[in-house]
Formats: C-alpha cells, sequence, structure tokens
C-alpha cells in the first residue's frame, strides 16, 4: 500500500482552511461568535509580546476584523466560557474542552513535581498549602501576591521564588485556574 501523497497546493489549502484564513475575515467578533471562531480554532495562544497588539488578539483580528479585546476579556472573565492552561504556551481553551483535559491536568501533575524540582532547585512543595490557604483567605491572587516574605531573583522570567512555583503547579495540576488577567 502506498503512502497517501498532498500536493503543495493542497497542503497550502489544507493549512489555510484549518486555521481559518481560507474565507474572507469578516462577522461578528463578540460573544458566542467570537466562541464558536475560538473552538473552530481550537485554543488561542495567550502571548505577551506586544509590539502592535498582544498576539493573541491579532490572531483572533485577523479573522474577524470587529474583533476588540473587550470581547475575549467577557468571555474569558465574565462569561467563564474559556479556560486556560498550558498547550505549547498559555491559551485559552472552550469551556467545552475542559473535560478532556482531565488527562492532562494529571500528568502534568505528576510530571512536573520532580521536573520542577530539580529546575528551580527549591522545595516548592511546602509552599503549597500556605498558597492554597491564601487563595481561600483573599480570593484571587497574582503570582507577586504569593511568597511575599521569599527572596525574589533578579535572574529573568523563569527565575520563579517557591510559592510562585508553587503557584504556576496548582494551576497546571489543575488545583487551582486562571480567572482573568489584568496586563499581561
Amino acid at each position: 500500500m502506498s503512502r497517501p501523497r498532498l500536493g503543495n497546493g493542497a497542503a497550502r489549502r489544507l493549512f489555510l482552511a484549518r486555521h481559518l484564513l481560507s474565507d474572507p475575515p469578516q462577522g461578528p467578533a463578540k460573544g458566542a461568535a467570537l466562541l464558536k471562531l475560538i473552538h473552530d480554532l481550537g485554543f488561542v495562544q495567550l502571548d505577551s509580546i506586544n509590539t502592535v497588539a498582544r498576539a493573541h488578539d491579532l490572531i483572533l483580528f485577523a479573522r474577524r476584523p470587529r474583533y476588540r479585546p473587550a470581547a475575549l476579556k467577557r468571555l474569558y472573565e465574565k462569561d467563564r466560557a474559556l479556560f486556560e492552561h498550558w498547550t505549547h504556551d498559555a491559551a485559552v481553551i472552550p469551556m467545552e474542552f475542559y473535560p478532556q483535559w482531565h488527562l492532562r491536568r494529571t500528568r502534568d501533575a505528576a510530571k512536573l513535581l520532580g521536573r520542577w524540582k530539580d529546575w528551580q532547585r527549591h522545595d516548592f512543595e511546602t509552599q503549597m498549602q500556605n498558597v492554597l490557604a491564601q487563595v481561600r483567605a483573599e480570593g484571587s491572587v497574582t503570582s507577586s501576591d504569593v511568597g511575599r516574605d521569599e527572596p525574589r531573583s533578579s535572574g529573568g522570567w523563569w527565575q520563579w521564588h517557591p510559592s510562585k512555583t508553587a503557584l504556576e503547579y496548582l494551576w497546571r495540576s489543575g488545583a487551582l485556574a486562571v480567572t482573568g488577567r489584568e496586563g499581561f
């Protein structure tokens, strides 16, 4: 049996169609229409790059020129129609897909425990209960709110203090969820 072959033209058309770029960019860009667009894409990567606009806003705008960032914020933070998790980077994903992410959260819980211990070289596990207690007491927190008494590294973006690592672990394992963003 020979392997199926796909020519360059067909591959381009398939790629553009799958990424919703083959049709003219038009249509409503908020509420249910925006949620359907994100559903059809599967997810939208959240990106801190802000040359012209945030990359996730450019992705949605390229498909729906009537899109405005407030529409995504509403779907995510007010309507709770999206959840945030890690695809290959942080991404918003339709809540409809949440049950399918259970296996990913379970795998992350097991895999990241040892990996992050070696990577961060501190005992973030001892901070997990403190972070959970703080969230119970204060509600939503940011990474700068946790571990206020812990030394902060100036070594860069990925140099996390123990409570920040615990917060990230609790999110990736499904014990906590992101409820919104201020700035990026």
